[in-house]
């Protein structure tokens, strides 16, 4: 437990004290021009909601769909057309009794008309589907805020790992370094063989090769966390949290059918297509319905009408003209439009079929979170036992050293289980916490940008 916590605190060495990104709960000291930027969990989370590129498209959907549905229910108002007109003939011309005269004339109109034509039953069903099409851009947001969210939590688990790698890298390089400080002082007193020395220093050599690549890893993390976030790359982001902890955010111990029922309940996309197939069935009820609901056309003018014969007086008062119209449509796009509404019903048919596609995939993936994450919670076990193992071998070592070739061998062997005990330990833990978040989102337990996995958000 000892050499645990050296490791922590060598770990938390590594984390340049400051500022975290977009800000934290205790007041710190801005990080250097140029230097590392702390950055923790729920600050990830934040910024992964807020500027996610796939969030943005999708917010922009859901107002396009806000749109469409505000058009759909402006179909019922009247419109207005302010203006004015010109007319002039000259000729024959027909009256309407029939005979062909001759006349020249003009006339010009000033004023303006109201107006209206509805199609009562294709306006008030499209407006329905409208709705429901608004209701699943909403549902195709937390979506994507969702996985954007669980990308940003997997990369910031990655630069974790990758900086508890170069952690135990530094370690094992320290350790090394003394032993072989240790044996250049016994070589030069006689005491020991140089060929002992130069077998560790080429340990050490290796040691600083694997923290060379330890460090380069760590920074291409950070990079990635930054793409996630769109923050400038040229940003060095360090993970706050000092040393890796397991989070058991999900309770995977639960029955698969508990688990699965509650994913089903709770995952947006179930949401999204359960509107989507609303939206087809409101359409499909506009081309069945619809065309029973009669269409209703108006117009009125309100103005000033001139004009009279070429060369003769010319007059001009006000004019006024109503119109109005009840009427059914019997062909394509009314009545009898077979077509149209064979079309309609496939539709639905497909919106649920792709329902059920949807409810398919999400219980694999409840199956696959829930197999991983118990897996992963074995696995930090054999792990953290294993490097007590390490850690207490490499303890017995350094106590029974001495200088001889095979003892020698023995302690690098030592040193080098230990290493790699440690990255594996980092690695497992690392990876039990992503497992627990894909859990979490594939139990729909996201609640939205910022938000930390554990309850279920109320579906609207």
């Amino acid at each position: 437990m000892r050499s645990l916590l050296r490791f922590g605190a060598l770990l938390a060495a590594l984390v340049v004290p400051g500022a975290v990104v977009a800000g934290a709960d205790e007041p710190s000291q801005p990080p250097a021009p140029g230097g590392p930027v702390p950055i923790d969990l729920p600050t990830v989370l934040r910024l992964a909601g807020a500027n996610a590129v796939d969030v943005q498209i999708a917010r922009e959907r859901l107002e396009a769909a806000r749109a469409t549905a505000t058009g759909a229910l402006m179909q019922f108002l009247p419109w207005l057309s302010p203006g004015a007109s010109y007319r002039r003939h000259g000729g024959l011309i027909q009256d309407v009794v029939g005979n062909i005269v001759t006349a020249n004339k003009d006339s010009y109109a000033l004023g303006a008309s109201g107006n209206l034509q509805v199609d009562v039953g294709d306006a008030l069903f499209r407006t329905l589907a409208a709705r429901q099409s608004v209701r699943a851009a909403d549902h195709q947001v937390r979506t994507q805020q969702q996985e954007v969210s669980l990308r940003a939590a997997h990369a910031y688990f990655d630069l974790l790992e990758a900086q508890a790698t170069m952690a135990a890298a530094a370690e094992a390089l320290d350790i090394s370094r003394s032993y072989e400080s240790q044996l250049h002082r016994a070589v030069e007193v006689g005491i020991a063989f140089k060929g002992d020395e130069l077998r560790v220093r080429v340990q050490t050599q290796r040691n600083q090769l694997v923290l060379q690549q330890a460090t380069e890893q760590r920074r291409i993390q950070a990079a990635r966390l930054a793409e996630v976030l769109r923050l400038d790359p040229a940003i060095d982001l360090v993970a706050n949290d000092a040393e890796l902890a397991p989070l058991p955010l999900s309770n995977a111990s639960d029955s698969m059918d508990v688990l699965v029922r509650e994913a089903l309940a709770a995952r947006p996309e179930i949401g999204e297509a359960e509107a989507l197939i609303r939206a087809a069935t409101e359409t499909e009820r506009g081309s069945v319905y619809g065309p029973l609901i009669p269409s209703v056309s108006g117009q009125l003018f309100l103005g000033g009408l001139g004009g009279g014969k070429q060369a003769g007086p010319s007059t001009f008062g006000a004019s006024r003209d109503y119109f109005t119209a009840v009427g059914w449509r019997i062909g394509p796009g009314g009545l009898f439009d077979v077509g149209r509404t064979r079309l309609a019903r496939a539709r639905v048919s497909e919106a649920r079929w792709n329902l059920e596609k949807l409810k398919d995939g999400i219980s694999r993936q409840v199956v696959e979170a829930r197999t991983r994450a118990l897996s992963q919670e074995q696995q930090v076990e054999t792990a953290k036992e294993a490097l007590a193992t390490a850690e207490e071998m490499l303890k017995l070592t350094q106590a029974r050293r001495v200088f001889e070739v095979g003892v020698v061998l023995e302690n690098i062997l030592a040193e080098q289980d230990q290493a790699r005990a440690r990255q594996d330990y980092a690695r497992a833990l690392g990876e039990f916490n992503k497992a627990q978040y894909a859990l979490s989102r594939a139990l729909g337990r996201f609640g939205g940008p910022g938000s930390t996995p554990g309850s279920v958000p109320p579906r609207p």
